[in-house]
């Protein structure tokens, strides 16, 4: 069950079309899913996590937190709008885009893609793409 929180203000319009698509998302994965919870909040809030309990004193647009048994996912996605405004700024993208790619990035995650070297990011940059257009 894929479910999304909101600690800000802002609120998905189509959360049961994003929710669908994450689901097929992690299908086509060959994964199973669990419990997912996105969490939308503020720069802030994400960044006292990110000091908290990954002992990292910087901003970031996603953090999330790896429950999963095996091929179930299961799992929190903390994601910072403030952040995501910025980036889709500064990459000159829309907003929409921007959250979808962050909110698809943090199931790949789940499904066992890495982010950590140039060439898993690489990976996870064309995974992020092929998802983002099997969007509906």
């Amino acid at each position: 069950m894929i479910s999304f929180n909101y600690e800000t203000n802002f609120k998905l319009d189509n959360s049961e079309q994003i929710s669908k698509w994450i689901s097929k998302t992690i299908s086509e994965e060959n994964c199973k899913e669990g419990e997912i919870n996105y969490i939308f909040c503020s720069d802030e809030y994400l960044h006292r996590l990110n000091v908290d309990f990954l002992n990292h004193d910087t901003l970031t647009d996603i953090i999330s937190f790896d429950y999963s048994v095996g091929k179930e996912l299961h799992g929190d996605v903390y994601i910072s709008v403030d952040r995501v405004k910025e980036n889709a700024f500064e990459f000159k993208t829309a907003f929409e885009d921007e959250i979808s790619r962050v909110i698809i990035h943090g199931v790949l995650h789940y499904c066992g893609y890495k982010d950590k070297s140039e060439e898993d990011e690489m990976l996870m940059r064309l995974k992020e793409d092929y998802y983002l257009n099997k969007r509906s």
